[in-house]
């Protein structure tokens, strides 16, 4: 009985620091911008500055914010994208484990690459007509600074 009673203590204060810390991280990373598709979230991480400054300047700012390019169609798809994207930045940033020069993962070119052909669908139907093997073809390999130009 007595033990069942520590046990319960253990695991309380286990719980309760979990969510202080959980919660005071959240707040001090400014968690909730990310929930939103404000295109300011992405300069919380100082590293996505220059990606920043360069999308206030293309052409693609007056049509589209980071979440038309960077994350899939569909809610779940979407903040599950922003979910695992999130956690393996900070990972990176607070174990210092992340490159000088940003690089895109193969998923979230995927998905890049998916949105391109979805905005500019006339575009590609186009291409695909006179090419046979347009569906191979990269938007982003000759059009990487397109969304956000140095």
């Amino acid at each position: 009985m007595q033990s069942d009673a520590v046990a319960g203590i253990i695991l309380g204060v286990a719980v309760g620091l979990a969510a202080g810390v959980g919660g005071y991280t959240f707040v001090y990373a400014k968690g909730a911008s990310y929930l939103t598709d404000r295109p300011e979230a992405c300069t919380n991480c100082h590293i996505m500055r220059e990606q920043y400054g360069g999308w206030v300047k293309s052409s693609h700012r007056m049509v589209a914010v980071c979440n038309d390019c960077h994350t899939p169609s569909g809610l779940l798809a979407k903040y599950l994208t922003k979910a695992s994207n999130g956690f393996w930045h900070s990972f990176a940033f607070t174990t210092g484990r992340f490159p000088d020069s940003l690089r895109i993962k193969p998923h979230n070119l995927r998905i890049t690459e998916n949105k391109c052909r979805e905005c500019h669908q006339d575009i590609v139907e186009a291409i695909q007509g006179l090419h046979r093997e347009a569906a191979k073809l990269s938007c982003v390999r000759c059009h990487s600074a397109v969304g956000h130009p140095s």
